[in-house]
C-alpha cells in the first residue's frame, strides 16, 4: 500500500479490498484484466463474457446460431467496436462513428432519440454525419494563451423524412469500462447522503441523485440514466446494435421507419450471453495509482484539494455486499466520482432549456491517465471535446465554476502537477 492512499483513508480500512480489486498494470491491457478476487468458475466465467463482449453479432438468420439478429439499423457490431480495450472511444472524425453516438433532444417520432448510421445490406442507416468545430480562445492569468473547441453536428442525406436541426444533437463518447460493478455496490442511500440539491451549506456545490420514475437512483450513463448495468447494457445492445433483450425486448427503430427485421430469436441476446456481458463489465479490475510518491504528483494531490476538486469527484465511497460480490460488503473504493449530477454550466449543456441540459454526472477519474497508451488519444468529457485534460477542466463552469477559475490563475508549474496526479489516478 503506498503513502497515497494511506494518506487517504486509514490502512486497515483499504488493504484488503483494495488487493482484491486492483491490479498493478500500466500496459495496453490494463482495463482488461479480471479482479484478482476472481478464481475458479468465477475467473471461467469472466472469460467467456469477454468472448461475447467482443464476439460480431450478424444479421438474420444465420448459421451462427445465438448471434445473429443485428440491425436492421445499428451503431456498432460488438461492445468492443465502441469499447476498444474496454477503454474509452475518441469523438468522430470526418463522419466516421466507430465509438460516438448522436443522442436528439426531445427524441424524434421517425429517428427515435438516437442516430443509427449503419444499416444492413439492402437498408439505408438513418443518415450521414458532418462535425464542425468552433474554436474558443482564452488566456490563463500568466498570459499563456489557450484555445477549445466546440463541436456541432449535421445531419446529411436523412434516410426517414426531415433532418433534426443542429441545434437538436449532442455527442455520447463511450466511456472505459473499469469498475463498473464496484460502482454499482455503492448503496444509493449513500448517495442521497452526500447530495445537497438547494446548496444548504453554502459551498456553491449542489449535487442531486437521480431519481429515475422506478424509485430507483440512477448511476450509469454520462446523465446517470440507469440505475444498474443491467439497465446500461441491455439499452447498449438495444440502441447500439439493435438487439432485443429480456430487459428491451422491442426493436429500437421506430414505427414510422417501416422496416423488416428479421430478428435472430426472441430475445435477440439470449439470457447466458446477456448475463455473461454483464457479468464481465460488472468484474473488470481497476488498475492502481501510479508514481504516487513522485514530488509533482504529491503536489499536484494537494492542489487537487486546495481546489476543491474533491467535492464532485470525491476520493471515497463505501461498498455493500452484492449478491455476486458479498466481498464488498463494508469496502472502501477510490474512484474520484459521487455519482451525482451538477451543473457544469451553459458552455457544456446539451440542446434543450430544461435544469438537466446542464447536468452531468461526475464522471470517474480512476484510470483516466491510461487512456492514451490504451486508446491511443487525449480526448476527455462526454462529447470529446477536450484534447487534454487541461482542456477538460478549463470547459468546466456553472458549480465547477470557482474551480475552473481558481485553475486558471495558476501558475504554469502548477497546473501541471495537477494534470499530472489526475493522470497518477
Amino acid at each position: 500500500m503506498t503513502s497515497f492512499r494511506v494518506s487517504i483513508i486509514p490502512f486497515f480500512a483499504v488493504t484488503a479490498l483494495h488487493a482484491q480489486i486492483t491490479v498493478d498494470d500500466g500496459s495496453r491491457d490494463a482495463f482488461s484484466k479480471p479482479m484478482p478476487m476472481l478464481r475458479g468458475e468465477r475467473r471461467s466465467a469472466f472469460f467467456v463474457g469477454n468472448s461475447f463482449f467482443n464476439q460480431n453479432w450478424v444479421a438474420a438468420p444465420a448459421s451462427a446460431a445465438g448471434r445473429d439478429g443485428l440491425g436492421p439499423l445499428f451503431n456498432a457490431r460488438s461492445c468492443s467496436s465502441c469499447h476498444f480495450k474496454d477503454g474509452r472511444g475518441a469523438p468522430a472524425a470526418e463522419g466516421h462513428f466507430d465509438s460516438t453516438i448522436l443522442r436528439l433532444h426531445p427524441a424524434s417520432p421517425a429517428y427515435g432519440r438516437q442516430i443509427q448510421t449503419a444499416a444492413l445490406p439492402g437498408m439505408t442507416g438513418e443518415a450521414k454525419v458532418d462535425v464542425g468545430w468552433e474554436t474558443i480562445i482564452g488566456a490563463f492569468a500568466d498570459g499563456q494563451v489557450f484555445s477549445l473547441r466546440r463541436p456541432s453536428y449535421h445531419l446529411k442525406t436523412p434516410g426517414y423524412g426531415p433532418s433534426p436541426g443542429p441545434a437538436s444533437i449532442s455527442a455520447r463518447v463511450a466511456p472505459a469500462l473499469v469498475g463498473l460493478g464496484l460502482l454499482e455496490a455503492v448503496p444509493g442511500q449513500h448517495l442521497m447522503q452526500r447530495e445537497d440539491p438547494d446548496d444548504r451549506d453554502g459551498d456553491g456545490i449542489s449535487g442531486r441523485a437521480k431519481r429515475l420514475e422506478n424509485g430507483r437512483i440512477g448511476r450509469f450513463g454520462w446523465k446517470a440514466e440507469q440505475p444498474s448495468l443491467e439497465a446500461q447494457i441491455a439499452l447498449a445492445f438495444s440502441e447500439d446494435m439493435g438487439l432485443t433483450s429480456g430487459l428491451l425486448p422491442i426493436a429500437s427503430h421506430t414505427a414510422a421507419q417501416n422496416l423488416d427485421d428479421a430478428g435472430g430469436g426472441n430475445p435477440e441476446v439470449s439470457e447466458k450471453i446477456f448475463r455473461s456481458v454483464v457479468g464481465y463489465c460488472s468484474s473488470l479490475a481497476v488498475p492502481a495509482p501510479r508514481n504516487v510518491s513522485e514530488p509533482e504528483v504529491m503536489r499536484g494531490r494537494k492542489i487537487f484539494a486546495d481546489l476543491r476538486c474533491g467535492a464532485c469527484h470525491t476520493p471515497d465511497l463505501k461498498t455493500a455486499a452484492t449478491k455476486d460480490f458479498p466481498e464488498w460488503g463494508g469496502g472502501t473504493i477510490q474512484p474520484y466520482t459521487d455519482l451525482l449530477l451538477h451543473d457544469l454550466g451553459e458552455g457544456l449543456a446539451d440542446p434543450g432549456q430544461d435544469t438537466e441540459s446542464r447536468e452531468w454526472r461526475t464522471a470517474p477519474l480512476w484510470g483516466i491517465g491510461l487512456v492514451p497508451k490504451i486508446n491511443g488519444h487525449t480526448f476527455f468529457l462526454h462529447d470529446g471535446r477536450a484534447r487534454n485534460l487541461t482542456e477538460a477542466i478549463l470547459w468546466h463552469g456553472g458549480e465547477s465554476a470557482g474551480a475552473q477559475e481558481k485553475f486558471r490563475q495558476l501558475p504554469a508549474v502548477d497546473r501541471q502537477a495537477l494534470v499530472r496526479f489526475i493522470e497518477s489516478l
